[in-house]
């Protein structure tokens, strides 16, 4: 199998990965990355210096591919499946970028603000951060009631790019700042969105590692 992608199911960029994989049934081999095993984050730093997972794998055409983002574009132009994750015309595909940056950059870099702030020692917290961290997130999570709210998919009426970015970055988001009551139309794309086979799948794969996931004061913790 020419495609490896190294990874963590507990990781939001990677369940990012994992659902335009699981879309389009593309062939790879799973390598799962603790970074809590000193060996083998020293294999994975060799292959990546950045550190940051996932990280693709290309054994036929000889490439590393790292960004989600990027990773996900890559197999659309060598292993393309029955899904188009990126549409053919390029006005609306930038359209799918556009969100694909929204949901990565407005929900999922500040929901990280927030949540490892819990794993912060006591008196080494920043609440001025967490603040506008979660200010950040009200702002993006107006935008997206606004937007796509009255929509099947973020960009429309076919599943994209965009989509597998806004699941997991919304599965955590509610985990760092709940917008179930406050904002209902996004609410409702969520719901479909956490009942697509391809992220109920990759959901599915990470919930053995849910009690590795900071709880918030008076949080429940993770679930499905």
């Amino acid at each position: 199998m020419s495609l490896t992608l190294y990874f963590h199911p507990l990781s939001g960029f990677c369940q990012k990965v994992m659902v335009a994989l699981y879309e389009n049934e593309t062939p790879f081999t799973p390598q799962l990355v603790d970074f809590g095993d000193a060996t083998q984050r020293e294999d994975f730093l060799k292959l990546w210096p950045i550190g940051k997972f996932p990280l693709l794998r290309d054994d036929r055409l000889g490439k590393l591919v790292p960004e989600t983002s990027v990773i996900i574009e890559h197999l659309a132009l060598h292993y393309p499946g029955k899904l188009a994750l990126l549409p053919g015309d390029p006005v609306a595909a930038l359209e799918v970028r556009r969100l694909d940056r929204l949901f990565d950059l407005y929900v999922a870099i500040p929901m990280q603000k927030v949540v490892l702030d819990r794993l912060r020692a006591e008196g080494s917290h920043d609440p001025a951060g967490v603040a506008e961290a979660k200010a950040t997130l009200v702002s993006a999570y107006d935008v997206l009631e606004a937007e796509i709210g009255g929509r099947q998919w973020a960009a429309g009426d076919d599943f994209s790019l965009a989509d597998c970015s806004a699941a997991p970055a919304l599965f955590y988001g509610e985990r760092a700042l709940s917008f179930r009551e406050s904002h209902p139309r996004l609410w409702a794309y969520f719901d479909r969105l956490r009942t697509r086979p391809s992220y109920a799948r990759a959901l599915s794969e990470a919930e053995p590692y849910f009690h590795f996931f900071p709880r918030g004061e008076g949080d429940a913790g993770l679930s499905r």
